[in-house]
């Protein structure tokens, strides 16, 4: 009897977050994520939540040591150009991003939320 395959999947990271408000409007209002899905264990408790834009999906929790303060994560973008131009066209005083060249090649969009979490949108393609 051979040993079944083992397989890996898509992730999704988790980042600390702090302040709900502050949140929807960097995730949801800047980076134009969609909200999936929220939870709490009850009222005035931590949220949890599930946001998603095309294939990338993350979770921001306000649970203490679900995630850590500080962590980054690259997501994979088709058209950085035009994600920066949007970017550029909303009002969020923040932030005034660029796109920088990587010494190994690829172009990177590197935005940091409320919460000090690092989001590096990038061109590169994956080994896989």
């Amino acid at each position: 009897m051979s040993a079944p395959a083992i397989s890996f999947s898509k992730t999704t990271p988790q980042l600390r977050i702090f302040d709900e408000a502050k949140a929807r409007q960097f995730y949801l209002d800047y980076l134009g994520f969609a909200l999936d899905w929220e939870h709490r264990f009850g009222p005035n408790m931590p949220l949890y939540c599930q946001v998603s834009r095309d294939g990338c999906t993350l979770h921001l929790t306000e649970h203490h040591g679900d995630a850590t303060p500080g962590s980054g994560v690259c997501i994979q973008c088709g058209d950085l150009d035009a994600f920066l131009a949007e970017l550029r066209g909303k009002d969020y005083r923040h932030l005034n991003p660029g796109i920088e060249k990587m010494p190994w090649g690829s172009r990177n969009l590197q935005l940091t939320d409320p919460f000090g979490n690092r989001l590096t949108f990038t061109n590169a393609i994956s080994t896989a």
